[in-house]
């Protein structure tokens, strides 16, 4: 076939081509006389010459691809027809100074998994999408309004590993399908926004929990085809709850069937010996400045949001990609130009990324998995910022971490643990994040994490979970942290649903769905959780009782007094200062007492001009509603009056 394709190969190597995906790879076509065959194209600049292989020519090298770009696109135009029910594999042979690799196809929609390194002839699906009042309502979540600021909804995010959160009974994986099945309804049971998974591209190595890919392009067929995924989302947007995807644009797997050394040279990887990989992880980094690798990347991210409808992008490492000398000893980096450790090739890519992807989806999550304090992050790029609208808050999840591991008695000395995250909680758009990273490789799981005895564990794991829940910032915790499993997180193995069988175990998973609910029905808690708008501390320096109480507040005016107790004792008759003079009642305990309602006092505390007193049992969070004071009707006067 003979067609002109300047504007898309223009495009593809000025970094500007954010539909590669249609254009790489291999799709169904028709040649000139209207028969159906295959047509493949790849980017492979080093290469002196590329063959298809496969299934359908017995991998021979006997069909040479035709080089239609002097920067190095091949394509070949086949009379291959194919069926997405079989399974036909195939490879690029690519040759260079006499040697000769295969490789999967960078742009297959779908790849296979383990030993299984082919790339598979697919056609993404015209899928029955079912999720158009989903569609609708994220818009309406997402955007600003005359009497309400951006992002003013609820977020709390459920994160899932596919591969251990559920198997059969066997061991081995469930389908998209059955985990569909399975997530959706106990995810909207629990009250959560939105579930995370951690990357579902493929990837040869279970270990690495799908951070070092082989298949940017291909949901892992561990649990079925594209198709497949495509209804896990569907399912999921169905039931109003929305779907993020973990996206790996800083590095690759070195595996001898993906991107590593593509071509025989440098192609997706950095050139330099400085940058091109990196050791902890053994993997390779994406040459983010070159403008081919941008096509290719930028693509990839719009794939997901346009092709399987995903709600947003956690981008991995961005740290890793900030900053050069990130994990790497003096001697093992080249400063910029400016001296500085600065990559500002990754800087323009990422401001080119969330430009475009904003651009095309105004109404999507874009999370910086960031862990420095780089200024700016999710400040618009017309405004200097890097163009994500959400960052991961690690200093608050350090800090708390390594407060609730303190023995009580010795927290007075760590106060700033719960304090000093307000000194900055509004500078960035923040999600509090209790990720996968918390529960593994000898951390312990978060219900280890808490201090004290076995009922002390369960008691300080709801107070801790109900001032995430209080505090500004949106929210994200990891599955099997919502009913207190004890054991590490095991990618190799599904959670240990059985706890729940046990009362301790089962009375937390009611108690963190009755907690997400409050949540949900609370707009206290969400409508201005990104500005001091919607915070205020009431007593913010009691360490020696290991105290936090603040007020959270609606766009409306609308209070909730949020006290917490992390101390291993009772504070009974604990005086606290309150904005308003009314009656406080308990909305929601992580030790429920039945306790009445209080009256206030006309007595001055916490720079308050009133105050009421609580009992805080010993680990427990209380927050209670306000109602202010009825006047009282003068009936008789009134009545004397009239006569």
């Amino acid at each position: 076939m003979a067609y002109d394709h300047s504007n898309e190969l223009y495009l593809f190597h000025q970094g500007t081509y954010f539909k590669a995906y249609e254009f790489f790879g291999a799709h169904k076509t028709k040649d000139e006389n209207g028969n159906t065959g295959t047509v493949f194209r790849t980017w492979a600049p080093n290469a002196d010459a590329v063959y298809v292989t496969g299934d359908f020519n017995g991998w021979r090298a006997d069909m040479p691809m035709n080089k239609i770009s002097d920067r190095g696109v091949w394509e070949l135009y086949t009379r291959i027809d194919f069926d997405n029910s079989c399974r036909t594999r195939y490879k690029y042979m690519l040759v260079k100074d006499g040697r000769a690799s295969f490789k999967a196809d960078p742009y297959a929609v779908f790849d296979g998994t383990h030993k299984e390194t082919a790339s598979y002839l697919y056609e993404l699906p015209d899928f029955h999408w079912e999720d158009g009042g989903w569609l609708e309502h994220r818009g309406e979540a997402m955007y600003a309004s005359e009497d309400k600021p951006p992002y003013s909804t609820p977020v709390n995010i459920y994160e899932v590993h596919l591969g251990s959160v559920k198997r059969h009974d066997d061991g081995t994986y469930c389908t998209y399908r059955e985990l569909a099945d399975f997530l959706v309804p106990y995810v909207k049971w629990l009250g959560y926004t939105h579930i995370e998974l951690l990357p579902v591209a493929e990837h040869p190595l279970d270990d690495s929990w799908g951070y070092q890919i082989c298949g940017f392009y291909a949901p892992t067929s561990r649990f079925g085809e594209p198709a497949d995924f495509m209804y896990f989302v569907n399912e999921f947007h169905k039931a109003g709850i929305g779907v993020l995807l973990d996206w790996v644009p800083a590095h690759f797997s070195k595996d001898a069937h993906g991107l590593a050394d593509f071509d025989g040279g440098m192609c997706y990887e950095y050139q330099g010996s400085d940058r091109k990989e990196h050791k902890v992880w053994g993997t390779r980094f994406f040459d983010v400045g070159r403008e081919e690798v941008q096509s290719f990347l930028i693509s990839n991210a719009l794939y997901w949001l346009n092709e399987y409808h995903i709600d947003g992008l956690r981008v991995d490492a961005v740290a890793a990609m900030l900053y050069l000398d990130f994990d790497r000893a003096p001697g093992e980096w080249t400063p910029a130009p400016d001296g500085s450790n600065k990559n500002y090739e990754s800087i323009a890519f990422f401001k080119k990324l969330n430009t475009e992807i904003f651009r095309q989806h105004g109404d999507v999550f874009m999370i910086a998995e960031e862990s420095s304090d780089w200024p700016m992050l999710t400040k618009p790029v017309y405004a200097g910022g890097l163009g994500f609208n959400f960052k991961w808050n690690m200093g608050w999840m350090n800090d708390m971490i390594k407060y609730v591991n303190t023995d009580p008695l010795f927290r007075r000395y760590e106060h700033n643990c719960i304090t000093f995250s307000l000194m900055y909680a509004f500078s960035e758009n923040y999600i509090l994040s209790i990720s996968h990273d918390e529960v593994v490789h000898g951390k312990g799981s978060l219900i280890n994490k808490m201090f004290g005895s076995y009922e002390q564990k369960f008691d300080g794991l709801r107070c801790f979970l109900a001032y995430m829940m209080c505090h500004p910032g949106k929210k994200l915790l990891f599955m099997g942290s919502e009913f207190g499993q004890f054991a590490e997180w095991n990618n190799n193995k599904q959670l240990e649903w059985f706890m729940t069988d046990f009362e301790k175990h089962r009375d937390l998973l009611n108690y963190t769905m009755a907690l997400n609910h409050f949540y949900l029905s609370s707009p206290q808690l969400w409508e201005r959780d990104l500005s001091w708008d919607g915070f205020r501390w009431i007593k913010a320096d009691d360490k020696d009782n290991n105290t936090a109480v603040f007020t959270r507040m609606s766009g409306s005016g609308e209070f909730l007094v949020c006290a917490f107790n992390f101390s291993a004792v009772s504070h009974n008759g604990y005086r606290i200062g309150v904005p308003e003079p009314g009656v406080y009642k308990e909305a929601f305990s992580s030790y429920p007492t039945g306790r009445p309602a209080a009256q206030s006092e006309e007595i001055p505390c916490d720079g308050f001009d009133n105050s009421i007193l609580l009992d805080l049992p010993p680990l427990s969070a209380v927050i209670l509603g306000y109602e202010p004071v009825k006047k009282k009707k003068r009936t008789a006067r009134l009545n004397a009056v009239s006569k």
